[in-house]
């Protein structure tokens, strides 16, 4: 590995780091496509970004513990559980690109539709999928998607977004649900021999700026109304269904 690469790859993790820790997600879904633009196999960026997530949910989730809603959080984790193994066989049957297009335009029509709703309105309907069991298929997906992209956190922030999280409960949870989620999803890319030394290697350089990289997103996200934080929010979900779209137009 040249230095220059080891540059760049510091600094798309520091940039998914900050947004994870400002915004509670978006961590794989900035940093992989980024680290899909440099020579690095598909395999070391998956760990390197498991391992760096679980980083920072380690970080972040005691500042947002009482937050947590914590019955949610118990079946998000089984039905996670369940859904890891099925990522595991999708990342070997189904090409990546089917998968992120997907999930790309998913994300930019409930950001839209969430955003124009909110802009039109003071206020968004009452909360949707109020039914204890709408979690499972939400925590199910989080689990495909987890072990096989890391991103394990959209199915979690879509689902957030419809029971109407204020912030503190919305970052509180979702960190939560990181650090479990992450050491599940961790284990599973060593089972299922993903971690490689490069990944490792990466890692070790890439742990100064995702301490540095937490730290400014934490700070930031307390000067944050809770208002804005609804819209950024929106913003964020849009920006990152292109950004999973762009890798797809590139090819």
């Amino acid at each position: 590995m040249t230095l220059s690469l080891i540059v760049l790859v510091v600094a798309a993790v520091f940039v998914g780091a900050f947004m994870k820790s400002m915004f509670g997600f978006g961590e794989a879904i900035v940093s992989m496509p980024l680290l899909a633009l440099l020579p690095v196999p598909l395999q070391t960026s998956v760990a390197l970004i498991g391992l760096a997530g679980l980083t920072v949910a380690l970080l972040t989730v005691f500042s947002g513990w009482r937050h947590v809603e914590r019955p949610v959080l118990i079946r998000l984790a089984v039905s996670t559980v369940i859904g890891i193994p099925c990522g595991l066989i999708m990342l070997h049957l189904i090409p990546a690109i089917v998968i992120t297009s997907a999930l790309g335009l998913f994300l930019i029509m409930f950001g839209c539709y969430s955003l124009l709703k909110k802009l039109l309105s003071r206020k968004i309907g009452r909360p949707l999928l109020n039914s204890r069991g709408w979690v499972l298929p939400f925590g199910f997906a989080s689990g495909v998607l987890g072990s096989a992209y890391n991103f394990n956190g959209v199915p979690v922030v879509v689902y957030g977004t419809l029971r109407r999280w204020n912030p503190d409960r919305f970052r509180g949870t979702l960190q939560a649900h990181f650090l479990i989620s992450g050491l599940l999803v961790v284990t599973g890319h060593a089972l299922g021999g993903l971690w490689t030394l490069d990944a490792f290697v990466l890692y070790g350089y890439s742990l100064p700026a995702i301490l540095a990289a937490t730290g400014l997103g934490v700070l930031l996200n307390k000067r944050i109304s809770a208002d804005k934080f609804e819209r950024y929010l929106f913003m964020m979900i849009i920006l990152l269904g292109f950004l999973l779209i762009l890798p797809s137009g590139s090819n």
